[in-house]
């Protein structure tokens, strides 16, 4: 995806979430930038690769958190 400011998206693993509708779970980090562009794109790909035309869709985005954020640092 492209850049958004100084974030880029990074996308690591995507999964099934949910069905009626179906639910696609996409795990990385920074993903709140990514694009509605994008997210048509991903749609439109998922769509097409499983076969899911006509079907309402939705997938989701999880960023995941860093652990060491809470930390104190030296």
């Amino acid at each position: 995806p492209q850049r958004a400011g100084m974030f880029r998206p990074k996308m690591r693993y995507a999964h099934q979430g949910g069905m009626n509708p179906p639910v696609i779970v996409i795990h990385g980090n920074s993903l709140e930038h990514v694009t509605d562009a994008y997210k048509r794109f991903l749609e439109g790909r998922f769509r097409k690769e499983f076969d899911l035309v006509g079907t309402p869709m939705r997938i989701e985005f999880k960023t995941s958190t860093n652990p060491f954020a809470s930390k104190d640092g030296k």
